[in-house]
């Protein structure tokens, strides 16, 4: 490959194995030609099997706290198939806060989950502490997948789902246009006019930081992530089959 953004973040990363490279160089090079490179803030593609590798923004491989490069707190099993929390401490912080670092309106957020558990198990997102203001995916609770970009009293999506496997993402694109898409497909939305702000805790995986802790440990694998801009439906139906030949590529796709 010859694209300089994927090179930095290989080097970066030190990720050297010639499969694992050329992974990203498509996973890359697939992004910008369906226009959502410039969409995102922070992708964290779990590649190298390590916390030192998985920590890596590709869209900014810095390791600096204004890069949004993650740093894991708590019990994490990280290995070729992603990084897998605890469920009982474990989260990573992405010093990516949705206020000021996100635009109201015009959000989006993703995650790949490879474990299907049906539990209030957090998988991205932020809460301020004493309010409803919360941006958040959580794959599957009592059966239903919850997703919430808003006021969650109002705003949030709730929807059957058969198992918390998979591309989930959700997207707010105004006041009333909040939609969830799993696998590319949308399984849910909500009108509701909502004015909320964002919240201005930081983005997390795997925990939300409400009361001045932590709760509501995540329990899912996670092999892709990332934070922007808002999407369409065709865009969101790119990005799951972008997403999902980069899993197949590194032989974990679910």
């Amino acid at each position: 490959g010859d694209d300089n953004d994927a090179a930095a973040f290989l080097l970066e990363a030190g990720i050297f194995d010639y499969h694992q490279q050329r992974a990203i160089f498509e996973l890359v090079s697939r992004l910008k030609s369906a226009g959502l490179w410039s969409k995102m803030k922070a992708i964290y593609p779990f590649i190298g099997g390590t916390a030192s590798t998985h920590k890596w923004n590709l869209k900014d491989p810095r390791d600096v706290n204004a890069a949004f490069r993650l740093s894991f707190s708590g019990g994490w099993t990280h290995s070729s198939t992603g990084a897998l929390p605890n469920g009982t401490n474990a989260y990573a912080d992405t010093f990516c806060a949705p206020n000021p670092d996100l635009t109201q309106y015009d959000t989006h957020l993703s995650l790949y989950s490879r474990t299907d558990v049906n539990a209030l198990s957090f998988d991205i997102g932020a809460s301020n502490t004493g309010s409803s203001q919360i941006m958040s995916i959580y794959g599957r609770f009592s059966g239903n997948a919850l997703a919430d970009t808003g006021n969650y009293l109002t705003s949030r999506i709730s929807v059957s789902v058969a198992n918390s496997l998979g591309l989930y993402t959700i997207t707010r694109t105004s006041s009333s246009n909040l939609r969830l898409y799993k696998d590319g497909t949308e399984i849910g939305s909500n009108t509701t006019t909502d004015t909320a702000s964002l919240p201005t805790e930081k983005i997390n995986l795997a925990a939300v930081f409400l009361s001045g802790a932590y709760q509501q440990f995540g329990q899912r694998e996670t092999a892709f992530a990332s934070i922007g801009s808002s999407m369409t439906a065709t865009e969101a139906s790119a990005l799951y089959t972008i997403v999902d030949l980069y899993q197949k590529r590194l032989s974990r796709n679910v």
